[in-house]
């Protein structure tokens, strides 16, 4: 028999699970993995009831919780242990981690002392050692890249923190690796061997938007699409071709002769593109970090005359604090700002009128499902399709509901 007449047969529904899921909430997200435990139960749930593959009955294929039972211990001088509280022996686990969670912190010397991302990057391995030749496989979820910030080196003289990290989870073994929307995809380049999966946010968030606001036009003569600088004009021109919108870039022209604070002081910051005056905006990045690029781009798009300000952006950090934003939203220059919950979200975050929280928690139980089958992810991770979907559903400022993923 031919591989291509096996090929063709081919039912990825009916493989076999790799094994019983297992699930590790290593950060302060707590009630995120315990919501991803909860949707793949009552996915699986509804899969035994209607014994919708032969495999429905396997062995800690539905389980209420899929949460393995664990400890972590912090001593008084910092260092901590991990410890495992029931047998992983055969499981395909899952390390759900977010390393910019700082909700968490302990004494130390003679303050408190909150916990960085270096500190969990460290717990991390920890983890990894101990599930190591236990389970059967190893995966991790890392929203945020450890690190990723830097995608090139701009001195020999400079560490090169993500791939050294990358290159030690390959080294410990890690199978698939999953990251949501990095600032650059060329880091897979440290570890060209290992299976580092990207799914994107961009589907999520314009869903999660319009679901907020529905007076807002998906056509090319009410909203246009900007990039608030060069860098992240990519990421822009995604949103704009597959919903079919113009595209608007600052461009910060800088004094590259001196530095002020390390960085090149900017001389001037053109915006090129079409006119934004009395146009909606999807102001467009990869974070917030402190809030001054996306405040200040969104402030010179209201002098030009732009109406409503959305910001979108998978992840939040807000490091500069929340009143800036409020400041903003008070007077008028942004309208909303959506970002994931794939990290830590303070409760003040969470309350504030202006912000629009998207829900990636079907999706990331959708993908662990997927990888426990060995199933193609391509699709799954691929916004390219769900979001031309989306524009093809508004009609006359008209949204027809979404699913979750």
């Amino acid at each position: 028999m031919s591989d291509l007449y096996v090929s063709s047969g081919f039912d990825q529904a009916s493989l076999p699970p790799f094994g019983p899921i297992g699930i590790i909430s290593h950060t302060a997200n707590k009630e995120f993995v315990k919501s991803v435990s909860d949707v793949i139960f009552s996915k699986r749930s509804a899969r035994v009831e209607k014994k919708s593959n032969p495999y429905v009955n396997s062995p800690g294929y539905c389980r209420s919780d899929y949460i393995i039972d664990s400890t972590f211990n912090r001593y008084d001088n910092g260092e901590g242990t991990f410890s495992l509280l029931e047998s992983v022996r055969g499981h395909d686990m899952y390390i759900i981690t977010d390393v910019l969670a700082h909700s968490y912190s302990y004494e130390l010397v003679e303050g408190d002392h909150v916990i960085s991302p270096d500190d969990h990057y460290r717990d991390l391995l920890r983890i990894i050692t101990v599930l190591k030749g236990k389970a059967k496989r190893i995966n991790v979820i890392m929203p945020f890249v450890y690190e990723g910030r830097r995608e090139k080196l701009d001195s020999h003289r400079e560490s090169w923190d993500c791939a050294e990290m990358l290159k030690k989870l390959y080294e410990l073994g890690i199978s698939n690796l999953i990251i949501f929307d990095p600032h650059d995809g060329r880091i897979e380049n440290a570890v060209p061997l290992m299976s580092i999966e990207y799914p994107r946010c961009q589907f999520k968030l314009t869903s999660s938007l319009l679901n907020r606001f529905s007076s807002i036009k998906l056509d090319k003569d009410n909203t246009i699409v900007v990039s608030p600088d060069e860098t992240g004009v990519s990421r822009a021109i995604f949103y704009s071709s597959h919903l079919n919108l113009p595209l608007g870039i600052f461009y910060r022209d800088r004094d590259y002769t001196t530095k002020i604070n390390g960085e090149h002081p900017i001389k001037q910051f053109k915006y090129l593109g079409d006119s934004v005056k009395d146009k909606d905006i999807l102001l467009i990045d990869d974070m917030i970090n402190s809030g001054n690029t996306m405040l200040s781009t969104a402030e010179k798009l209201k002098n030009y005359g732009a109406a409503n300000i959305y910001c979108l952006a998978p992840y939040g950090l807000f490091t500069g604090g929340l009143s800036v934003f409020d400041e903003a939203f008070e007077k008028g220059i942004i309208k909303a700002v959506c970002c994931t919950n794939l990290i830590y979200r303070s409760p003040e975050l969470l309350q504030r009128e202006w912000y629009v929280d998207a829900n990636m928690i079907p999706y990331v139980a959708r993908i662990i499902e997927a990888l426990n089958l060995d199933e193609s992810i391509y699709d799954l991770i691929n916004s390219t399709t769900r979001l031309t979907d989306l524009a093809s559903q508004i009609r006359i400022g008209e949204l027809f509901e979404t699913k979750d993923e």
